[in-house]
């Protein structure tokens, strides 16, 4: 393979044990195949491999960074050059290959080929602030979870206690409340009273937690996303999740690669004298749940965005379809915002640009 002028593609399947290697050519045919564990000295031996193969090439992961992040990080200190493939993109490379069944060399091989396929995927870069802040936004995501299901038990038992007493929906994480549901059950005796003094005691604690972790989250994003913040509709919590989960948007090419990460991007789905778009189920959901909430919170209190969506429903939009274009274009003022963002870090790295 070395000098026929054709990068080598070498996908990775990536697994908490041992990382499996599938190079292929230009055309899409396989090279060769390497197995090795999921160490630092083995992601070395991964590299000594595929410097035999060519010099020319470039590493595409399956995009589950739990797995893979010390992998990317090894081989972007060695200069490697690494874009990631989301699973979907890499299940339609297999649903559509020759070979049948699933294994890890097969996964590898579409994940390469997605890759090939796709010109536009994300680059890898090495961790930074944006690792932290994604760090604690899922930690803080994992507590409110927990909180609602310890809080949809208490609801139960209050309602055996009592079925004529329901506390307000959406208030039952205010301390006030919390405490004047521990006045009402000084007055019930029981093991069900026990519980639900057990699980006010247990969402008090979670809610302490969540709040100080949303301090937390909020000094780390102001400085890192001023920008973004200054979008309508965008808050902390927000800012934090866009940016833990874009991590650099430098290695998007454009804004049209990013929208389409993120999901908002249309997809074509017109035949004959029928020209229209349908919603698009790809790219990261997270990402577009955050643009959801500030499309959400525009449409109901910006000016722009309200007569923007009364003119696409005057152009005979359906609401959601409405939307779905209102979130379009707010990928496009978050793209622009993240790279102003990240301008000062670039000018901070390179002080004569």
């Amino acid at each position: 393979m070395k000098g026929d002028g054709i990068m080598l593609v070498i996908g990775i399947d990536a697994h908490k044990r041992s990382h499996t290697a599938a190079a292929v050519d230009g055309l899409g045919r396989e090279v060769s195949v390497c197995t090795v564990n999921a160490v630092t000295a083995d992601h070395l031996a991964l590299l000594r491999w595929a410097a035999q193969l060519d010099s020319e090439r470039r590493w595409a992961v399956e995009d589950c960074r739990h797995v893979s992040r010390r992998l990317e990080r090894d081989l972007l200190v060695a200069g490697e050059l690494i874009v990631r493939v989301p699973p979907k993109l890499m299940a339609q490379a297999r649903a559509v290959a020759r070979t049948a069944g699933k294994s890890d060399p097969i996964d590898a091989l579409a994940v390469a080929r997605a890759a090939q396929r796709e010109p536009d995927l994300p680059t890898a870069s090495l961790d930074g602030p944006a690792r932290t802040i994604r760090l604690l936004v899922d930690h803080r995501d994992d507590l409110v979870a927990e909180r609602t299901r310890i809080i949809n038990r208490l609801r139960w038992h209050l309602h055996d206690l009592d079925p004529g007493w329901d506390p307000r929906a959406g208030s039952m994480d205010r301390y006030r409340t919390l405490d004047a549901i521990t006045d009402r059950l000084d007055t019930h005796q029981g093991i069900v009273a026990r519980i639900a003094r057990d699980l006010v005691v247990r969402c008090r604690a979670l809610t302490v937690d969540i709040n100080s972790l949303e301090r937390e989250i909020t000094v780390l994003i102001t400085p890192l996303a001023p920008a973004l913040l200054a979008v309508r509709g965008v808050g902390a919590l927000t800012a934090a999740k866009i940016v833990g989960e874009v991590a650099d948007v430098r290695r998007f090419r454009s804004k049209d690669a990013f929208a389409r990460h993120n999901g908002t991007a249309p997809q074509p789905a017109w035949s004959g004298q029928q020209d229209r778009h349908r919603l698009s189920r790809t790219g990261n959901r997270q990402l577009n749940a955050a643009i959801h909430r500030i499309a959400i919170t525009q449409g109901r209190y910006h000016p722009d965005a309200v007569a923007y969506l009364a003119r696409r429903r005057a152009a005979g939009n359906t609401k959601n379809e409405a939307r779905r274009a209102l979130k379009r274009r707010l990928s496009d003022v978050i793209y622009r915002a993240l790279l102003a963002d990240a301008a000062p870090t670039t000018q901070a790295l390179n002080p004569a640009a």
